[in-house]
């Protein structure tokens, strides 16, 4: 189920991607532009990083990055960003457009597929027990940083990646309103899985006493 999933997270990629470069071939616009757009979008960088983590579960060889990205503590912060990722996108994006083709399919497998399996992943395969509230600090390093580049990102070149963040059409007090709502829900997820990881931790080892 892991090869499965991986295999399945980069082709998600993968498609969203050539759609990407095929849209600015026919606009002739750069290609590295495309690239560049396409790496912006808070969806596609946590895909790639559950893709990742889901490869190195399924083929990776033992070194100490790979220990990196499947250690209970990164891997669970992963959980809660691709968590936050499918629920921003069906309660602020999804009614704004009807992607049809290749696009439904790209759309489909980065904002509903590709998080169920992860956060199925993440409850069968992920250590259990030894998250801790300071972890949640940790993950929030990754939003912020995001959102800080999404916000300078948008004024450089007048494109906001997402209508919420978009300052030109909201001004800045909504912006940094809707970002914080946001923010709000990625601690809520953060504070729920490091609360499923200790209820399942005690599970584990209360049925490890058991035997």
């Amino acid at each position: 189920m892991i090869k499965m999933a991986a295999c399945l997270g980069w082709m998600a990629l993968a498609i969203q991607l050539y759609l990407v470069l095929e849209a600015r071939w026919a606009a002739q616009a750069s290609l590295m532009g495309g690239v560049i757009s396409f790496f912006s979008y808070f969806t596609v960088l946590s895909n790639t990083l559950v893709a990742v983590v889901l490869s190195y579960a399924a083929y990776g060889r033992d070194s100490s990055v790979r220990r990196l990205f499947l250690s209970p503590w990164l891997s669970s912060g992963i959980a809660a960003s691709i968590a936050l990722v499918a629920l921003a996108y069906s309660l602020l994006l999804r009614h704004l457009w009807q992607p049809q083709g290749w696009q439904w399919l790209a759309d489909e497998l980065l904002h509903d597929v590709m998080p169920v399996l992860y956060l199925l992943y993440w409850w069968r395969c992920v250590p259990k027990g030894g998250l801790r509230l300071g972890h949640l600090l940790l993950w929030l390093i990754y939003p912020l940083l995001y959102f800080g580049y999404a916000l300078w990102r948008g004024e450089s070149i007048g494109v906001y990646q997402y209508p919420f963040i978009n300052v030109a059409n909201l001004g800045y007090t909504q912006v940094l309103l809707n970002a914080l709502a946001i923010l709000l829900g990625f601690v809520l997820i953060a504070v729920l899985l490091i609360g499923l990881d200790r209820w399942l931790g005690k599970r584990q080892a209360q049925g490890q006493a058991l035997r």
